[in-house]
């Protein structure tokens, strides 16, 4: 059998290991980062927590991370041929099917993720406009997520997405995450900065550093953090798949999930320094989930002077945040379209746009959309973790995987990684998908 394809995929390759980086983090860093991990910290011991947390992002951005940026660049092409590629290394047909699982799962969180985005969109021209400030928090979310409610702002989600992917690798998804991830960090840093001058932030500080040992004793606080890092690190068998596709052979993909889990960790602790101390300064509730952006967050603008224009930078640094998520989430589903439907970039990108709008209009009512990110991220997304994690490390196996992680590495990975890959990782990831059905969600 041969060793598959073309040696640079069908829709080029990043020009640098910095733009494939930004491109990855992108990709991880989204409303999970922005909405839920500030909220777990304090609710599950704060520095204690945090200790856990970043054992786990260790652990899944060198043997997780790697492996599925590993495998989309062995294949030059996404879950599907990936897959179907692995298990015929096997003499098994059937990959293919199974491929399409973690696909199944990239366009759900899309077509979720896009009424999400158009929420947000609707909020920084709310912002601009000063209604939304002016208006009651929770009347202006229900106007905002009802039926059909941010029609107009979920069309120019979707077009603003297509338009990137139309430009292809290098000067589409590369260069947007060029500009856009260094953005979303400068204006993070600038919100931090100012929410640290309001009085009673010091509150929020504590909720977040300050350690309750006694939580390591729970095995919820365990489950939590793990939860929270495999899930911030999109390995899901898809998007990051697709990104390695298109990585040099001569990168070190081990330095750049390294890398990429760093930056995405940084990214979540600075939406906890800019969110929680200034819900706490105001006395609020910092819950999680939509609440605390959409409902909590335009009060605590509201009384904070200026607070119209970090109202504005704010939903923009979570524009950014949700807009080069939905680039990978768009270019797995466009990729499979090119490689297996033969189409030309463009139409595919046109059809999975037009999927993804036409099914998310009738889910914009909140409840709605709920119920389906919850069907999505809690069976659909975790089911294809554990296929990839298996298809990699057990079907394809650790010596043809190490020999595409070694390519660019000054030295290659030994007997300890495949260990921790086959029989912790492997675990780990079957885990996630059980205690996700338990817990409904954990990530």
């Amino acid at each position: 059998m041969t060793e598959h394809r073309n040696p640079v995929g069908k829709n080029g390759q990043f020009a640098s290991r910095l733009g494939f980086v930004l491109a990855s983090v992108g990709s991880a860093v989204g409303m999970g980062n922005i909405w839920m991990f500030p909220y777990r910290v304090g609710q599950y011991g704060g520095a204690a927590f945090l200790i856990i947390y970043f054992g786990f992002i260790i652990l899944f951005g060198i043997v997780g991370l790697s492996g599925e940026f590993a495998f989309g660049r062995l294949t030059r092409t996404g879950p599907i041929g990936s897959y179907d590629y692995a298990m015929k290394t096997r003499g098994k047909r059937g990959g293919g099917f199974l491929g399409a699982i973690p696909l199944i799962g990239s366009l759900g969180i899309a077509i979720g993720y896009a009424v999400i985005v158009a929420w947000v969109l609707r909020y920084i021209f709310g912002s601009l406009t000063g209604v939304m400030l002016k208006t009651d928090a929770n009347e202006y979310f229900a106007r905002s997520t009802g039926h059909f409610g941010s029609l107009f702002w979920h069309i120019a989600v979707v077009i603003m997405t297509a338009v990137i992917l139309s430009g292809g690798v290098t000067k589409g998804i590369e260069k947007i995450n060029s500009i856009l991830m260094p953005l979303f960090f400068i204006l993070f840093v600038l919100i931090a900065g100012r929410v640290f001058f309001l009085p009673g932030a010091l509150e929020g500080y504590k909720y977040l550093f300050i350690p309750n040992w006694k939580q390591l004793l729970s095995p919820e606080t365990w489950i939590m953090a793990m939860g929270q890092a495999f899930f911030s690190l999109s390995i899901t068998g898809s998007g990051m798949i697709i990104y390695g596709s298109y990585l040099d052979k001569k990168e070190d993909v081990q330095k750049a999930a390294v890398t990429t889990a760093l930056l995405d960790t940084v990214a979540a602790m600075l939406a906890g320094l800019a969110i929680i101390p200034a819900v706490f300064a105001f006395q609020m509730d910092p819950a999680s989930g939509p609440p605390l952006m959409f409902i909590t967050l335009p009060k605590v603008f509201a009384q904070i002077p200026g607070g119209r224009w970090i109202a504005v930078l704010f939903f923009i640094s979570v524009l950014l945040a949700g807009i080069t998520s939905l680039v990978n989430m768009f270019e797995v589903c466009a990729e499979a379209a090119q490689t297996h439907l033969n189409m030309k970039r463009k139409t595919a990108v046109a059809l999975v746009s037009a999927a993804v709008l036409l099914v998310g209009v009738f889910i914009e009512y909140e409840p709605f959309m709920g119920k389906w990110m919850d069907i999505i991220t809690i069976y659909v997304v975790p089911f294809g973790a554990v296929l990839c994690a298996i298809m990699i490390y057990w079907v394809l196996g650790t010596e043809k995987i190490d020999g595409e992680i070694n390519s660019g590495r000054p030295k290659p990975v030994g007997k300890v990684f495949d260990f921790t890959a086959k029989y912790i990782y492997v675990f780990l990831t079957v885990l996630v998908c059980i205690l996700s059905v338990v817990y409904k969600g954990i990530g």
